[in-house]
Protein backbone atom coordinates (compact mmCIF):
# COMPACT_ATOMS: atom_id res chain seq x y z
CA UNK A 1 0.00 0.00 0.00
CA UNK A 2 1.41 3.57 -0.48
CA UNK A 3 1.90 5.89 2.13
CA UNK A 4 -0.96 6.33 4.90
CA UNK A 5 -0.83 10.13 4.15
CA UNK A 6 -0.83 9.26 0.33
CA UNK A 7 -3.76 6.73 0.46
CA UNK A 8 -5.80 9.20 2.56
CA UNK A 9 -5.41 11.64 -0.23
CA UNK A 10 -6.15 8.83 -2.98
CA UNK A 11 -9.48 8.54 -0.93
CA UNK A 12 -10.18 12.15 -0.42
CA UNK A 13 -10.31 12.57 -4.20
CA UNK A 14 -8.36 15.50 -5.75
CA UNK A 15 -7.13 16.33 -9.40
CA UNK A 16 -4.64 14.32 -11.41
CA UNK A 17 -3.60 16.01 -14.23
CA UNK A 18 -2.46 12.81 -17.22
CA UNK A 19 1.30 14.32 -18.16
CA UNK A 20 2.15 15.26 -21.80
CA UNK A 21 5.54 14.46 -23.30
CA UNK A 22 7.59 17.73 -24.37
CA UNK A 23 9.25 17.43 -27.46
CA UNK A 24 11.59 19.95 -29.57
CA UNK A 25 11.58 20.49 -32.70
CA UNK A 26 13.91 17.19 -33.63
CA UNK A 27 11.53 14.95 -31.46
CA UNK A 28 13.51 14.31 -28.55
CA UNK A 29 12.86 14.84 -24.81
CA UNK A 30 12.80 18.64 -23.65
CA UNK A 31 13.52 18.34 -20.40
CA UNK A 32 13.51 21.89 -19.37
CA UNK A 33 9.99 22.10 -20.55
CA UNK A 34 8.60 18.67 -18.96
CA UNK A 35 10.09 20.00 -15.70
CA UNK A 36 7.88 23.40 -16.14
CA UNK A 37 4.83 21.40 -16.94
CA UNK A 38 5.09 18.87 -13.84
CA UNK A 39 6.16 21.91 -12.08
CA UNK A 40 3.00 23.93 -13.09
CA UNK A 41 0.63 21.00 -12.17
CA UNK A 42 2.02 21.21 -8.67
CA UNK A 43 1.78 24.90 -8.29
CA UNK A 44 -1.74 24.81 -9.27
CA UNK A 45 -3.06 22.72 -6.51
CA UNK A 46 -3.49 19.04 -8.43
CA UNK A 47 -3.49 16.00 -5.43
CA UNK A 48 -1.29 14.21 -7.96
CA UNK A 49 0.38 13.43 -11.44
CA UNK A 50 -0.03 10.34 -13.82
CA UNK A 51 2.76 9.74 -16.21
CA UNK A 52 3.18 7.10 -18.62
CA UNK A 53 0.16 7.09 -19.89
CA UNK A 54 -1.40 7.92 -23.07
CA UNK A 55 -1.30 11.38 -23.07
CA UNK A 56 2.44 11.05 -22.24
CA UNK A 57 2.47 8.84 -25.81
CA UNK A 58 2.86 5.44 -25.26
CA UNK A 59 5.52 5.30 -28.08
CA UNK A 60 8.33 6.46 -24.93
CA UNK A 61 8.12 2.37 -25.06
CA UNK A 62 9.66 2.09 -27.96
CA UNK A 63 13.42 0.46 -27.66
CA UNK A 64 14.45 2.54 -30.26
CA UNK A 65 12.64 6.08 -28.56
CA UNK A 66 13.56 3.77 -25.45
CA UNK A 67 12.36 7.28 -23.21
CA UNK A 68 9.37 4.98 -20.87
CA UNK A 69 12.64 5.09 -17.24
CA UNK A 70 14.01 8.31 -18.00
CA UNK A 71 10.79 10.21 -18.57
CA UNK A 72 9.68 8.27 -15.15
CA UNK A 73 12.96 9.35 -13.82
CA UNK A 74 12.49 12.99 -14.34
CA UNK A 75 9.20 13.29 -13.09
CA UNK A 76 9.58 11.84 -9.97
CA UNK A 77 12.99 13.73 -9.30
CA UNK A 78 10.83 17.20 -10.15
CA UNK A 79 7.65 15.69 -7.60
CA UNK A 80 10.56 15.36 -5.10
CA UNK A 81 11.72 18.50 -5.46
CA UNK A 82 8.69 20.64 -5.57
CA UNK A 83 6.56 18.79 -2.72
CA UNK A 84 7.70 20.76 -0.61
CA UNK A 85 5.34 23.83 -2.38
CA UNK A 86 2.66 21.36 -2.49
CA UNK A 87 0.03 19.42 -0.63
CA UNK A 88 1.18 16.54 1.51
CA UNK A 89 0.65 13.74 0.03
CA UNK A 90 1.29 14.15 -3.51
CA UNK A 91 0.34 11.01 -5.32
CA UNK A 92 2.98 9.52 -7.92
CA UNK A 93 1.08 7.32 -10.24
CA UNK A 94 2.64 5.61 -13.27
CA UNK A 95 1.15 4.06 -16.33
CA UNK A 96 1.34 0.37 -16.65
CA UNK A 97 1.07 -0.96 -20.31
CA UNK A 98 1.41 -4.26 -22.02
CA UNK A 99 1.09 -8.09 -21.51
CA UNK A 100 1.96 -9.53 -18.02
CA UNK A 101 5.41 -9.63 -18.38
CA UNK A 102 5.77 -6.18 -19.73
CA UNK A 103 3.53 -4.87 -17.27
CA UNK A 104 5.03 -6.54 -14.22
CA UNK A 105 8.25 -5.27 -15.64
CA UNK A 106 6.79 -1.60 -15.99
CA UNK A 107 5.41 -1.86 -12.36
CA UNK A 108 8.84 -2.69 -10.90
CA UNK A 109 10.29 0.20 -12.53
CA UNK A 110 7.79 2.86 -11.37
CA UNK A 111 8.16 0.88 -8.15
CA UNK A 112 11.61 1.05 -7.94
CA UNK A 113 11.28 4.89 -8.69
CA UNK A 114 9.51 5.86 -5.92
CA UNK A 115 6.00 5.71 -7.54
CA UNK A 116 2.54 4.83 -5.52
CA UNK A 117 0.41 3.50 -7.69
CA UNK A 118 0.39 1.96 -11.35
CA UNK A 119 -2.39 2.86 -13.85
CA UNK A 120 -3.18 -0.66 -15.67
CA UNK A 121 -3.79 -0.20 -18.76
CA UNK A 122 -5.67 -3.49 -20.37
CA UNK A 123 -5.17 -2.30 -23.86
CA UNK A 124 -2.95 -5.25 -25.06
CA UNK A 125 -5.50 -7.74 -23.45
CA UNK A 126 -8.44 -7.48 -25.75
CA UNK A 127 -8.78 -10.92 -26.53
CA UNK A 128 -7.91 -12.56 -22.70
CA UNK A 129 -10.71 -13.77 -20.38
CA UNK A 130 -12.01 -12.13 -17.63
CA UNK A 131 -10.01 -14.89 -15.40
CA UNK A 132 -6.96 -14.03 -17.31
CA UNK A 133 -7.09 -10.53 -16.81
CA UNK A 134 -7.87 -11.13 -13.11
CA UNK A 135 -4.58 -13.11 -13.10
CA UNK A 136 -2.90 -10.49 -14.91
CA UNK A 137 -4.00 -7.66 -12.99
CA UNK A 138 -3.36 -9.59 -9.51
CA UNK A 139 0.57 -10.11 -10.87
CA UNK A 140 1.01 -6.49 -11.13
CA UNK A 141 -0.74 -5.66 -7.92
CA UNK A 142 2.18 -7.81 -6.40
CA UNK A 143 4.24 -5.56 -6.99
CA UNK A 144 2.82 -1.92 -7.31
CA UNK A 145 -0.80 -0.76 -5.71
CA UNK A 146 -3.04 -0.82 -8.42
CA UNK A 147 -5.44 1.96 -9.85
CA UNK A 148 -7.59 0.31 -12.04
CA UNK A 149 -8.55 1.46 -15.73
CA UNK A 150 -12.24 1.67 -17.72
CA UNK A 151 -10.79 2.49 -21.32
CA UNK A 152 -13.44 3.09 -23.54
CA UNK A 153 -13.13 0.56 -26.75
CA UNK A 154 -13.18 3.65 -29.43
CA UNK A 155 -9.74 4.35 -28.34
CA UNK A 156 -8.16 0.30 -27.70
CA UNK A 157 -10.06 -0.38 -24.80
CA UNK A 158 -12.57 -2.98 -24.31
CA UNK A 159 -16.23 -3.80 -23.00
CA UNK A 160 -15.56 -5.25 -19.17
CA UNK A 161 -18.52 -6.39 -17.32
CA UNK A 162 -19.50 -5.90 -14.23
CA UNK A 163 -18.22 -9.70 -13.31
CA UNK A 164 -14.70 -8.74 -14.10
CA UNK A 165 -15.10 -5.44 -11.86
CA UNK A 166 -16.42 -7.83 -9.39
CA UNK A 167 -13.69 -9.70 -9.12
CA UNK A 168 -11.08 -6.85 -9.50
CA UNK A 169 -12.48 -4.80 -6.92
CA UNK A 170 -11.49 -7.56 -4.43
CA UNK A 171 -8.09 -7.46 -4.89
CA UNK A 172 -6.48 -6.37 -2.01
CA UNK A 173 -3.91 -3.70 -3.41
CA UNK A 174 -6.60 -1.83 -5.97
CA UNK A 175 -6.53 1.60 -4.58
CA UNK A 176 -8.46 3.41 -7.14
CA UNK A 177 -10.21 2.79 -10.17
CA UNK A 178 -10.71 5.45 -13.31
CA UNK A 179 -13.97 4.52 -14.65
CA UNK A 180 -13.38 6.15 -18.89
CA UNK A 181 -16.23 4.19 -20.84
CA UNK A 182 -17.80 7.24 -21.95
CA UNK A 183 -20.82 5.30 -20.61
CA UNK A 184 -23.45 5.77 -18.18
CA UNK A 185 -24.42 2.10 -18.29
CA UNK A 186 -20.78 0.71 -17.85
CA UNK A 187 -19.89 3.62 -15.38
CA UNK A 188 -22.64 2.43 -13.14
CA UNK A 189 -21.33 -0.98 -13.54
CA UNK A 190 -17.99 -0.52 -11.23
CA UNK A 191 -19.34 1.90 -8.80
CA UNK A 192 -21.84 -1.68 -8.20
CA UNK A 193 -19.28 -3.54 -8.50
CA UNK A 194 -16.83 -1.97 -5.38
CA UNK A 195 -20.12 -1.23 -3.58
CA UNK A 196 -21.17 -4.64 -3.51
CA UNK A 197 -17.54 -6.04 -3.24
CA UNK A 198 -17.59 -4.32 0.52
CA UNK A 199 -14.49 -1.97 -1.06
CA UNK A 200 -16.27 1.67 -1.74
CA UNK A 201 -13.91 2.66 1.77
CA UNK A 202 -11.17 1.45 0.22
CA UNK A 203 -11.12 1.84 -3.22
CA UNK A 204 -11.53 5.59 -4.47
CA UNK A 205 -13.45 6.16 -7.58
CA UNK A 206 -12.11 8.76 -10.71
CA UNK A 207 -13.70 9.97 -13.36
CA UNK A 208 -12.13 9.78 -17.15
CA UNK A 209 -15.35 10.45 -18.43
CA UNK A 210 -14.35 13.41 -20.08
CA UNK A 211 -17.38 14.20 -21.36
CA UNK A 212 -18.98 14.02 -18.12
CA UNK A 213 -16.70 15.10 -15.87
CA UNK A 214 -18.34 17.77 -13.54
CA UNK A 215 -21.62 15.50 -13.42
CA UNK A 216 -19.57 12.74 -11.96
CA UNK A 217 -18.16 14.78 -9.94
CA UNK A 218 -21.50 15.70 -8.61
CA UNK A 219 -23.69 12.73 -8.43
CA UNK A 220 -24.00 10.02 -5.41
CA UNK A 221 -24.99 6.86 -6.76
CA UNK A 222 -27.29 5.26 -3.93
CA UNK A 223 -27.83 2.06 -5.72
CA UNK A 224 -30.45 0.98 -2.85
CA UNK A 225 -33.42 2.67 -1.33
CA UNK A 226 -32.70 0.86 2.21
CA UNK A 227 -32.43 3.41 4.92
CA UNK A 228 -29.12 2.24 5.56
CA UNK A 229 -27.86 2.01 2.32
CA UNK A 230 -24.75 4.28 1.53
CA UNK A 231 -24.04 6.67 -1.33
CA UNK A 232 -20.77 6.34 -3.33
CA UNK A 233 -18.93 9.19 -5.29
CA UNK A 234 -16.65 9.55 -7.39
CA UNK A 235 -14.05 11.31 -5.74
CA UNK A 236 -11.76 13.08 -8.20
CA UNK A 237 -10.29 13.03 -12.07
CA UNK A 238 -7.48 11.51 -13.73
CA UNK A 239 -7.36 13.18 -17.05
CA UNK A 240 -5.93 14.39 -20.02
CA UNK A 241 -8.34 16.98 -20.30
CA UNK A 242 -6.41 17.87 -16.93
CA UNK A 243 -3.42 18.26 -18.48
CA UNK A 244 -4.47 22.31 -19.63
CA UNK A 245 -6.19 24.90 -18.00
CA UNK A 246 -5.59 22.55 -14.81
CA UNK A 247 -5.49 25.45 -11.90
CA UNK A 248 -9.52 25.84 -13.19
CA UNK A 249 -9.87 22.21 -13.06
CA UNK A 250 -8.62 22.75 -9.47
CA UNK A 251 -10.82 24.99 -8.18
CA UNK A 252 -13.89 23.38 -10.10
CA UNK A 253 -13.03 20.06 -8.41
CA UNK A 254 -12.97 21.83 -5.00
CA UNK A 255 -16.47 23.89 -5.81
CA UNK A 256 -18.11 20.44 -6.54
CA UNK A 257 -16.45 19.00 -3.03
CA UNK A 258 -17.79 22.14 -1.29
CA UNK A 259 -21.15 21.27 -2.44
CA UNK A 260 -21.67 17.88 -2.48
CA UNK A 261 -19.54 16.95 0.13
CA UNK A 262 -18.70 19.76 2.54
CA UNK A 263 -22.20 21.87 3.02
CA UNK A 264 -25.06 19.28 1.18
CA UNK A 265 -26.23 22.03 -1.10
CA UNK A 266 -28.75 22.37 -4.17
CA UNK A 267 -26.46 21.82 -7.30
CA UNK A 268 -26.89 25.08 -8.90
CA UNK A 269 -28.11 26.02 -12.64
CA UNK A 270 -24.82 27.59 -13.07
CA UNK A 271 -22.52 24.52 -11.90
CA UNK A 272 -24.55 22.27 -14.47
CA UNK A 273 -24.05 24.94 -17.17
CA UNK A 274 -20.64 25.31 -16.48
CA UNK A 275 -20.05 21.21 -16.81
CA UNK A 276 -21.63 21.74 -20.37
CA UNK A 277 -18.98 23.96 -21.27
CA UNK A 278 -15.94 22.10 -19.78
CA UNK A 279 -17.37 19.58 -22.36
CA UNK A 280 -17.55 22.10 -25.12
CA UNK A 281 -14.21 22.62 -24.54
CA UNK A 282 -13.03 18.99 -24.32
CA UNK A 283 -14.72 18.31 -27.84
CA UNK A 284 -12.82 20.86 -29.22
CA UNK A 285 -9.17 19.74 -27.79
CA UNK A 286 -9.79 15.92 -28.03
CA UNK A 287 -11.51 16.08 -31.49
CA UNK A 288 -14.10 13.64 -30.77
CA UNK A 289 -15.34 14.37 -34.23
CA UNK A 290 -12.27 12.32 -35.68
CA UNK A 291 -12.53 9.17 -33.38
CA UNK A 292 -10.27 11.52 -31.20
CA UNK A 293 -7.29 11.37 -33.76
CA UNK A 294 -6.29 14.77 -32.49
CA UNK A 295 -6.36 14.62 -28.66
CA UNK A 296 -2.93 14.67 -28.33
CA UNK A 297 -2.01 17.47 -30.51
CA UNK A 298 -5.08 19.29 -29.29
CA UNK A 299 -3.78 19.09 -25.70
CA UNK A 300 -0.19 20.29 -27.14
CA UNK A 301 -1.30 23.32 -29.28
CA UNK A 302 -3.29 25.13 -26.02
CA UNK A 303 -0.33 24.33 -23.94
CA UNK A 304 1.52 25.94 -26.81
CA UNK A 305 -0.30 28.98 -26.62
CA UNK A 306 0.37 29.53 -22.92
CA UNK A 307 4.62 29.30 -23.34
CA UNK A 308 4.42 25.87 -21.86
CA UNK A 309 5.06 23.86 -25.12
CA UNK A 310 7.43 24.99 -27.60
CA UNK A 311 5.31 23.42 -30.48
CA UNK A 312 2.87 20.43 -31.33
CA UNK A 313 5.45 17.28 -32.04
CA UNK A 314 4.67 13.89 -31.42
CA UNK A 315 6.52 10.66 -31.53
CA UNK A 316 4.98 9.89 -34.37
CA UNK A 317 4.75 12.35 -37.13
CA UNK A 318 1.02 11.15 -38.13
CA UNK A 319 -0.01 12.53 -35.08
CA UNK A 320 -1.30 16.12 -35.98
CA UNK A 321 -4.14 18.20 -35.36
CA UNK A 322 -7.19 17.37 -37.30
CA UNK A 323 -9.17 19.30 -40.14
CA UNK A 324 -10.86 22.11 -38.46
CA UNK A 325 -9.78 21.27 -35.02
CA UNK A 326 -7.75 24.60 -34.52
CA UNK A 327 -10.69 26.74 -35.82
CA UNK A 328 -12.64 24.60 -32.63
CA UNK A 329 -9.99 25.23 -30.20
CA UNK A 330 -10.08 29.19 -30.94
CA UNK A 331 -13.76 28.95 -30.75
CA UNK A 332 -13.80 27.61 -27.49
CA UNK A 333 -10.64 29.54 -25.68
CA UNK A 334 -13.11 32.77 -26.78
CA UNK A 335 -16.22 31.70 -25.30
CA UNK A 336 -15.20 30.67 -22.06
CA UNK A 337 -12.68 32.94 -20.84
CA UNK A 338 -13.75 31.59 -17.14
CA UNK A 339 -12.17 28.44 -18.24
CA UNK A 340 -8.37 29.40 -18.80
CA UNK A 341 -6.18 29.96 -16.63
CA UNK A 342 -3.62 31.48 -18.97
CA UNK A 343 -3.08 34.81 -16.42
CA UNK A 344 -1.90 31.81 -14.17
CA UNK A 345 0.63 30.20 -16.25
CA UNK A 346 2.03 33.86 -17.19
CA UNK A 347 2.57 34.89 -13.84
CA UNK A 348 4.76 31.57 -13.24
CA UNK A 349 6.01 30.47 -16.63
CA UNK A 350 9.47 32.01 -16.23
CA UNK A 351 9.85 30.42 -12.97
CA UNK A 352 8.79 27.41 -14.00
CA UNK A 353 11.37 27.42 -17.27
CA UNK A 354 13.93 27.72 -15.11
Amino acid sequence: MPPRIVLRQIRRGCVIPAHPLALNSKRKLDECRQRALTRYYMAAGSGGIAIGVHTTQFEIRDPKIGLFRPVLELAAETMRAEAPKSEPGFIRIAGICGKTKQAVAEAQTASDLGYHAGLLSLGAMTEASIDKLIAHARAVAEVIPVFGFYLQPSVGGRILPYSFWRQFAEIDNVVAIKIAPFNRYQTIDVVRAVKEAGRAKAIALYTGNDDTIMSDLLTTYKLSQRKNAGGVRIVGGLLGHWAFWTRRAVLQWGECRRLVVEQRLPIPQRILTMGTQVTDVNAAAFDPQHQFAGCIPGIHEILRRQGLLEGLWCLNPKEKLSPGQLDEIDRVHKAYPHLNDDAFVAHHLDEWLK
